[in-house]
């Protein structure tokens, strides 16, 4: 793994220097973009909209328009506007990570300390355990200002980006009926459906079979074969009362 950033923890007086490493991998397949006609490569190209030339990386700059024109933003601008977001993680307080609804998470990132046997990163890592607290923190990682949770995971620190309050939506334009009711008997029925699905979390049973699935109609068609395709088998509902559908899922549970 490369360290893709580097600063420190600050734990109230105690600064702990770490390197910060992606803890997540993508499984998505790398799909270029082709002409159908030839299966040319298709490439992109940054082009100045005045002189319809291409424009070198290293000219391009980020700027933000302002009064019909644009102020020009350097990586200095960016670190002056929060310096020490820039450098540390600022533990602002503890709080319980069942209390963050999971709407709010984003990705998460591997610390490490930067030093070799640095008692501070193993204090916190063993006080975090200890408490079951989590410590809520803010930063700036690529000019974006972030808001994280600190926790541990196993032998490590991770630290999950975690988005705002802000940027989540209100409900207001979901049609939302709330006028149905939910019988007594209904409800105690779901709730029976729920406690027989119920089981320990274990995500690693849980894999990519989308993935898996297309990378092999690709190796059949890299072999000139026709791809066999899964037909859907759709379930029918018997009848339409919800009652009976509940105490039918409830039956097929228990033969399965």
């Amino acid at each position: 793994m490369r360290s893709i950033w580097t600063g420190s923890i600050g734990f109230g007086l105690v600064s702990i220097p770490i390197k910060l490493f992606s803890a997540v991998q993508e499984t998505r397949l790398d799909l270029d973009m082709l002409d159908s006609r030839d299966h040319a490569h298709i490439k992109f190209q940054r082009v100045n909209e005045n002189t319809k030339k291409e424009v070198p990386y290293d000219k391009i700059v980020k700027g933000y328009k302002y009064d019909d024109d644009y102020v020009i933003i350097e990586d200095a601008d960016f670190e002056a506007a929060a310096p020490e977001k820039t450098k540390v993680i600022e533990i602002e307080s503890f709080v319980d990570v069942a209390s963050v609804n999971p709407m709010y998470y984003e990705t998460s990132y591997y610390t490490e300390p930067a030093t070799k046997n640095n008692k501070a990163y193993a204090l916190l890592l063993a006080a975090l355990k200890k408490s079951g607290k989590a410590g809520l923190a803010r930063f700036v990682l690529r000019s974006t200002e972030s808001l994280c949770i600190v926790h541990p995971v196993d032998k490590a620190i991770v630290v999950t980006r975690i988005r705002f309050a802000q940027q989540i939506r209100e409900q207001d334009e979901l049609k939302l009926d709330d006028n149905i009711k939910v019988s007594d008997k209904e409800l105690k029925m779901g709730l029976a459906l729920i406690d027989q699905y119920a089981e320990p979390l274990d995500l690693s049973k849980y894999k990519d079979e989308f993935h898996t699935e297309l990378m092999n109609i690709i190796e059949q068609k890299a072999k000139g074969k026709r791809p066999t395709i899964k037909k859907l088998k759709p379930v029918k509902a018997k009848g339409d009362d919800l009652y009976d559908q509940l105490m039918s899922s409830l039956n097929a549970k228990k033969g399965a």
